[in-house]
């Protein structure tokens, strides 16, 4: 069967959960057909014109960015804005444009462990799990029944908890209910009196982004017409998603060495930093993208450095103690550079799934910024 736009957005949806996303962000298609075949696709950091040009030189019938080329909705699709002209020639080219931005910046594997595994760090794992991200669903089911149910919201996404899945807790009680005249009981009869039955409480954990999916096979698999059941918000973090990543280099090194190491992995001309040059790093946290808002998660890990980008003047401040000196280096090493290897991430998780389709990084540098350095 061959590959259409939507059974690539399926692919990408499963690893990259679109309600991962940020509040703020606009991910998805957001232009062209689900429908359409596609043979071959394009990969680039951002939407520009040459991306476009280089799209249609190949003959790509998508392109996948990892920045959404619509963030904000339009007010006219027409020639004269940078993103309604885009849109427009996307659409006039027949060509769907599909965007993974913070929902991948979440994802296991995602841009910050492909950072992390491009500055050489090993045993990757989050540097936080997402706050606020996970629910308890709680459901009242007939005891020979729990199993299926049990079964069936596991394979819906909720209860894995680190390495594992389908975790769940039961208790068992009685359940009371009156049919009312127009029920369809499972047990009594409509207008019939008190009933009760021996139930099964099943709680499992379940991250907001599954919670829809988990519900409708919970309510599916259940015998009762009227599924009773409670969802509460969970404080701890969810381990299914999370914010930048944390490793540990193969041997300690000098700052200046690692920063050096820096530079050359990710082509950056240049790094703006905190930290003394003559400090040990090895423990190592890292966020593609703009991450200095996460600066006291990377401390927290117990870092010697932070690599990110968009890092403003006096956020340098937030990493020095009482002394005045850096508790770990706080590196900015570029939006784009520390985003670009995105391209070659999305090819390599596309291409092992989708053989008939040819996945193909840009060859342009989409960044709009360039970096003088004074001779």
């Amino acid at each position: 069967m061959p590959a259409t736009v939507q059974s690539i957005i399926a692919a990408l949806d499963a690893w990259a959960p679109p309600g991962s996303a940020q509040s703020y962000d606009n991910v998805g298609l957001q232009v062209g057909d689900r429908q359409q075949a596609v043979q071959q696709a394009l990969i680039a950091l951002d939407m520009t014109p040459a991306v476009l040009n280089e799209a249609k030189a190949t003959g790509a019938q998508l392109i996948i960015t990892h920045h959404p080329l619509l963030f904000q909705p339009l007010k006219a699709l027409t020639t004269d804005r940078y993103a309604s002209n885009l849109a427009l020639k996307l659409a006039e080219a027949g060509i769907a444009l599909y965007s993974i931005h913070t929902n991948l910046d979440a994802a296991p594997g995602g841009v910050s462990f492909a950072l992390a595994e491009t500055l050489g760090l090993t045993e990757v794992q989050f540097m936080q799990g997402m706050p606020d991200a996970t629910k308890k669903l709680a459901v009242f089911v007939p005891r020979d029944h729990a199993r299926a149910v049990h079964e069936a919201m596991a394979e819906a996404g909720a209860g894995t908890i680190g390495d594992y899945d389908a975790c769940a807790f039961t208790a068992e009680g009685t359940g009371y209910f009156k049919p009312g005249a127009g029920a369809n009981p499972f047990i009594g009869e409509a207008g019939g009196g008190l009933e009760s039955a021996q139930e099964v409480r099943l709680e499992m954990e379940v991250p907001r982004w599954h919670l829809s999916a988990v519900r409708k096979a919970m309510v599916d698999a259940h015998p009762y017409e009227e599924v009773a059941h409670d969802i509460f918000p969970v404080e701890q973090p969810t381990s299914t998603a999370g914010l930048g990543a944390v490793g540990e280099l193969e041997e300690p090194m000098p700052l200046s060495d690692f920063l050096q190491q820096v530079s050359t992995r990710l082509e950056a001309d240049s790094l703006r930093y905190a930290g003394d040059p003559a400090t040990t790093v090895q423990r190592v946290a890292v966020c593609g993208g703009a991450g200095a808002g996460f600066v006291q998660q990377a401390l927290a890990t117990g870092a010697d450095a932070y690599v990110t980008s968009d890092v403003k003047y006096h956020d340098y401040f937030t990493v020095l103690d009482t002394s005045g000196t850096p508790r770990m280096a706080f590196i900015d090493a570029g939006h784009y550079e520390t985003e670009a290897l995105t391209e070659q991430l999305l090819a390599r998780y596309l291409s092992a799934r989708f053989d008939g389709v040819t996945f193909l990084p840009t060859e342009a540098k989409t960044g709009p910024m360039r970096t003088f350095v004074r001779g």
